[in-house]
């Protein structure tokens, strides 16, 4: 059955259901049902002695970095509390501000616990003057901690970094700071020869960057800082290729060697502003004698033996040529 006929078979008993539904009723319904609530609400903030449960988070500030505590620190303390109405509804609709714990304020003096009045009067600076505290839990929060060992790290980067086209990094990576502090066991310490980043992508980066990067997390050890700044060095390369003839060194005296192809085609990358003071003469292909005398094939690969540092991505084509040796007593 097509739509249309669907609809104008229903269109008419539709019509004919909400012309005869009882809307003055049910509005009249409607209204002394908001009445009945809103009149609840009237007497719910009237009145007194109203229990109820309050969660309120806790801050830590002003940890030593030296540190670590014997006990997990817990995130909450739930307090159980009395109050008006009124009082209970604002406490449940506003904003939680963190109850702060100054850690070394509290510790200063060798106290390792916080309780009894001085966390009582903590938890009441979050609360309303009028209402009263009932009981709260965690009653004890342990702040014993103990000393750790400290060692400096050098940041190495951990994972992959991709450029736009015709962009290259042009030279190592850095970060700011170099070096940070990890702070562990002495044999938790022992194990760690640098601070690695956690793996992390960079793609298709079309300028020299700074960004943010997190230190991998090592159970036990705390660094400082968590995060470095990685800064990315691009540069916009072109690419050139020149041809360079194949040589060869350390031959006995009596023996020459003929190669097949005798030149070979270097391409590389190089940024634009080297581009005009490379020359060929930069790049020199030359073969050891006791590295490729005793090849049965006749083949030898094909290596730079000298090149300058400002080219990247360098290629040699063909990677392998053919060789002859040759007496020179038969010329």
């Amino acid at each position: 059955m097509e739509v249309k006929a669907i609809i104008g078979k229903w269109k008419p008993k539709v019509a004919a259901f909400f012309s005869t539904f009882p809307w003055k009723n049910t509005l009249f319904f409607l209204l002394f049902l908001l009445l009945a609530f809103i009149f609840w609400l009237m007497l719910f903030f009237q009145k007194e002695n109203v229990e109820g449960t309050y969660r309120i988070p806790l801050k830590y500030t002003n940890i030593p970095q030296d540190i670590v505590f014997d006990n997990p620190l817990p995130d909450y303390v739930e307090v159980s509390i009395t109050d008006n109405g009124a009082a209970i509804f604002r406490l449940d609709v506003s904003k939680k501000d963190s109850l702060v714990i100054n850690v070394a304020e509290l510790t200063e003096d060798g106290t390792n616990t916080l309780q009894g009045e001085q966390y009582r009067q903590l938890i009441r600076s979050r609360l309303f003057s009028s209402t009263n505290i009932r009981g709260y839990y965690p009653m004890i929060i342990n702040l014993s901690t103990s000393k750790l060992q400290s060692k400096e790290l050098t940041v190495v980067f951990d994972g992959e970094i991709t450029t736009s086209r015709a962009n290259l990094v042009a030279d190592s990576v850095t970060f700011l700071p170099e070096k940070i502090t990890a702070y562990g066991s002495r044999e938790s310490l022992g194990k760690l020869e640098h601070a690695a980043t956690e793996y992390t992508i960079f793609r298709n980066l079309k300028a020299t960057s700074q960004l943010p990067i997190t230190i991998n997390r090592v159970e036990g050890v705390k660094f400082v800082p968590e995060q470095v700044e990685i800064f990315i060095p691009i540069e916009e390369f072109t690419e050139r290729t020149f041809e360079v003839p194949i040589t060869a060194t350390g031959l006995p005296a009596s023996l020459d060697v003929k190669f097949f192809p005798s030149r070979a085609n270097v391409s590389f990358s190089v940024t634009l502003e080297e581009y005009r003071k490379i020359v060929p003469e930069d790049f020199e292909i030359r073969l050891k004698y006791r590295d490729f005398q005793r090849n049965e094939d006749g083949r030898v690969e094909l290596q730079l033996s000298k090149r300058p540092e400002a080219v990247q991505n360098v290629r040699i084509s063909p990677a392998s040529v053919e060789f002859l040796f040759e007496n020179k007593s038969d010329r």
